[in-house]
This record gives structure tokens, sequence and C-alpha cells, in this order.
């Protein structure tokens, strides 16, 4: 990082980190991802624009004698960092046993370190880093979707008081699915039974459509409801 820039340097910096940043939400605005375009565009001119200012501040520094006040320009970038955690961590959401939003919230980290990487005229290493960074989210993806990973599901089957569905459990550990069973609920007044079954198998993450013994078991009398939630 040099000391004295020019207008010429600000501009291609934040060309630069405007480009690799939209790069970036493109790929995950196609996807319905809650950082898109925007989003990533102006983490990382955040970013850029507080290495910026650091580069602007480099010459001054130090403390005057008759003053308490410190320059550190680095403090900046880090701030900017650390806020950038909290922003990442809002993205995280739990629903139920599964946790979604954690690549959203490592792209935003990523996101704005590029942004600090271009901002402090470091353009070959930002641009490596946009590199990585499309090969990580487009490339990768398809082989995550394929890796072969433990899967989990619940089954809920709600049934007269009189039907009797033991024969589901068997159906689906045969077909290879690891069957616990997570609640039982009697109802007293509507007179049904309805269970829960929670199922584990290996497989792909995506393409694993509900077992097909589902299809009849809805079809079959006195099953007031079969609920399949990946």
């Amino acid at each position: 990082m040099t000391v004295t820039i020019t207008w010429y340097d600000i501009a291609l910096r934040i060309a630069l980190t405007l480009i690799g940043s939209a790069m970036i939400g493109i790929n995950r605005g196609e996807h319905g991802h809650a950082a898109g375009l925007r989003t990533t565009m102006l983490v990382a001119l955040a970013g850029a624009l507080s290495m910026i200012e650091v580069n602007l501040l480099l010459g001054t520094g130090g403390k005057l004698g008759d003053s308490f006040v410190v320059m550190d320009p680095m403090r900046l970038p880090l701030g900017i960092l650390t806020g950038m955690g909290f922003i990442g961590a809002g993205a995280i959401l739990q629903r139920g046993k599964s946790i979604s939003g954690v690549t959203t919230a490592a792209t935003l980290w990523l996101v704005t370190v590029i942004g600090l990487c271009f901002g402090s005229g470091q353009i070959g290493l930002g641009c490596i880093a946009v590199v990585i960074a499309m090969f990580v989210l487009w490339t990768l993806k398809a082989v995550d979707r394929k890796w072969l990973q433990d899967n989990r599901a619940t089954l809920t089957i709600r049934t007269m008081r009189d039907t009797d569905v033991a024969d589901v459990p068997r159906d689906l550990a045969a077909a290879g699915y690891r069957v616990g069973t997570d609640t039982l609920t009697l109802s007293m007044t509507d007179n049904y039974v309805e269970s829960q079954l929670d199922l584990r198998w290996r497989g792909a993450r995506v393409g694993q459509e509900p077992p097909r013994l589902l299809e009849s078991l809805a079809r079959r009398d006195g099953i007031l409801l079969v609920d399949w939630r990946r």
C-alpha cells in the first residue's frame, strides 16, 4: 500500500471491487439467496472505501503533544470486518433441526475481505480471491449436490385410532431408512393417532424423492394425513 494515491488509483480500486462483487452477487441472486447482487456489492464497496480511507490517512499518525487522540487508521477496516461478522450471523437461520444461510454468511465475509484487498491496492490478490470464490460457488456446488451425505426427514402419519400402520417402519427400514419414533400423539376428542418418525439415510443432498410406499399409504382407509418434510 503506497502512501500517496491518485484519483485514478481510487477509481480503479472501486471499479474492480464492484465488478468482482457483482460476479459473486449474480451467482447468489440467481439461486434465490438473501445476499444477492446489491448486498454483495454494497458490502464489498464498504470494505474497499474503508481501505481507501486508510490509504489516504497513512501520512497522518502518532499523537500530538497536547492531545490524547492517537491516529490509528487500521482500526477502520478492522471495525468494518467485525461489523460484517454481525451481519453474517443475522443471515444464518435455524428451522427446527436444519440450519441455513451459513454459505451466505461466509460469502458476505469473503466479499468484505475482497473489498479490503482491492481498496488497499492489492489488485492481484483481490482478482485471485474473486476467481477462487466463483469456482467454489459455481463449480463445487454441483459436486456438493451429488456428494453422498447423511440426510434426515420427518414423516408424520395421522390415522384413525383403529388403523394399523405397524408395517410402515418395517417397509422404510427395508428400503434403507433408519427409523426412529420421535413423538406419538393421541387425540381423544378427534379420535385419531398421530406419530412422527425420524428418518435418516445416506444419499445425495438433492434428488431424493419421498419413498414410493407413501403414495399407497396415503390411499389407505383410515389414513388422515401423510406429511414428509426433509
